[in-house]
């Protein structure tokens, strides 16, 4: 099963329809603390392994980090972990800044 690829307007239209969705935001705490989306949860990808417990099989999952390369990585683990409704975020957070809400920080 191959990951869905999520739009930054795409997530944003599903948030402005308050869709029940799950942010996995899977960067550093640094690049966190510097910029995030409001709402988003923060694993970082090397903690994914041990804290699947804290991800609900059931909920849509969107995963994201600065570009949607780390996020691809961990959209894919969440898969073949069982996990049947995630999708990462075209782009990531980058995306996100220029096309959604330039208030959040690029770097």
């Amino acid at each position: 099963m191959t990951v869905k690829q999520l739009s930054a307007i795409a997530l944003n239209n599903k948030i402005q329809q308050k869709e029940a969705l799950f942010l996995l935001d899977v960067r550093e705490p640094h690049e966190f603390q510097f910029a995030h989306i409001a709402g988003s949860v923060l694993i970082p990808l090397n903690q994914i392994p041990g804290r699947l417990s804290e991800l609900d099989p059931q909920q849509e999952i969107v995963v994201l980090c600065h570009h949607g390369m780390r996020s691809l990585q961990a959209a894919n683990y969440l898969v073949q972990s069982g996990y049947k409704n995630v999708a990462n975020l075209t782009g990531g957070i980058d995306a996100w800044s220029c096309n959604c809400d330039n208030s959040v920080r690029r770097y």
